[in-house]
């Protein structure tokens, strides 16, 4: 099995570090975090140089790339801010889930849209009582002539907010079937009447935000229906293994950038006459940090393969993002402490890296929530 990328993923690595390098200075990043601000430029960087268009068929204007390319993006961009990763790939993978699901009418407005940046995607899904437990959900969508009425409250929106964007937005649709069965999946313009937003004050991941969705008797065509009514749980699934992917990708990404910014703090700073990297207390953590993220990685690019050949990845993936976003929790905590007081100071990054990554063994599925769908590819059954 070849764990390398080809070498057009490289250049395409290559350019993507290249554009980064020149926008997402480390002033610019510490700017949009510590102000909160959307990175409007950074995303326009990814639409200019075909990012979003890459995994899209040609026939809606994309350039036929595949999973492997999706990765390879994905993970450099999570090296220079896991943050921003989320407005690139929560463009492409609910662009995915439209491509899979949506009517052609949908894919034939919405994809060229997406790919020459005329619109962002979000998706809405987590509620208050619904996190884990989508079952729970409350919000709700009746027909009413040739609309949808919703009502209900949605959390944890990432994106939700940014300018042109476009919410996959998941409600109930039959109050009275199981949730599998009852569930549908619509498109919502943002500044819809009836839709709004406040953004969360959150420790990290500032600048693409986190938002809390309130929905008074909004009013959608009924067009806005994405693929069947009561099918958004199989949507749901669908668009969950490609999101779970680019975030894995992305802690592995972001784990290595914090790992060499404790090597690198490590070969420079000195103590008792030696850099601290020659003891072997502060050799060993670094050690450890490496090849927890080297382990990680390689689980990630195993289930990025699986996905690619269409087998099932559920578990290989769930593996590899349960061992990646604990790598990267464990690499920034390690790098605050071998960094000592400077890792505390906000014009450092090692800081960030320790805000940002707290929140990856909670999103896109807790650790708990992992090693419970593992176990159950195991033929257990935890409660």
């Amino acid at each position: 099995m070849d764990f390398e990328f080809n070498e057009e993923q490289r250049m395409l690595r290559e350019s993507v570090r290249r554009m980064l390098n020149d926008v997402a200075t480390p002033e610019y990043i510490r700017e949009t975090d510590r102000e909160g601000r959307y990175p409007y430029e950074v995303y326009q960087g990814f639409v200019d140089l075909g990012l979003i268009a890459m995994v899209f068929p040609e026939e809606y204007g994309g350039l036929g790339g595949n999973i492997m390319d999706f990765v390879a993006v994905s993970e450099e961009i999570g090296r220079t801010s896991y943050d921003y990763l989320g407005g690139y790939g929560l463009s492409v993978f609910n662009g995915l889930n439209l491509l899979h699901n949506g009517s052609e009418e949908q894919k034939q407005y919405y994809i060229p849209k997406l790919i020459n940046g005329e619109i962002r995607m979000s998706i809405s899904m987590t509620e208050p009582d619904a996190g884990s437990d989508a079952g729970a959900m409350h919000t709700n969508a009746v027909l009413d002539g040739d609309e949808w009425v919703i009502n209900g409250q949605k959390v944890f929106s990432t994106g939700a907010g940014a300018r042109d964007n476009v919410i996959c937005l998941y409600a109930k649709t039959d109050l009275n079937a199981d949730y599998k069965k009852g569930i549908s999946l619509f498109l919502v313009d943002n500044t819809t009447p009836g839709l709004n937003l406040r953004k969360l004050d959150t420790l990290g991941r500032r600048a693409i935000g986190t938002y809390e969705v309130f929905i008074e008797n909004m009013r959608i065509p009924k067009e806005r229906l994405v693929g069947e009514v009561n099918k958004g749980w199989k949507y749901m699934l669908s668009g969950l293994q490609l999101e779970r992917v680019m975030t894995t990708a992305g802690y592995c990404g972001a784990a290595q950038a914090t790992v060499d910014l404790a090597v690198q703090y490590a070969k420079e700073r000195k103590q008792f006459g030696h850099p601290i990297g020659d003891f072997q207390s502060i050799a060993h953590m670094l050690a450890d940090m490496q090849t927890q993220v080297e382990a990680a990685r390689m689980l990630m690019l195993k289930a990025a393969w699986e996905m690619s050949v269409g087998r099932d990845a559920l578990k290989t993936l769930s593996m590899a993002k349960l061992m990646a976003s604990e790598a990267y929790v464990k690499a920034a905590n390690d790098g605050m402490q071998i960094m000592g007081g400077y890792g505390y100071i906000m014009e450092f990054d090692m800081q960030r890296h320790f805000r940002e990554s707290r929140s990856t063994t909670i999103a896109a599925g807790t650790s708990q929530m992992q090693r419970n769908l593992i176990a159950r590819q195991m033929g257990l059954n935890p409660r």
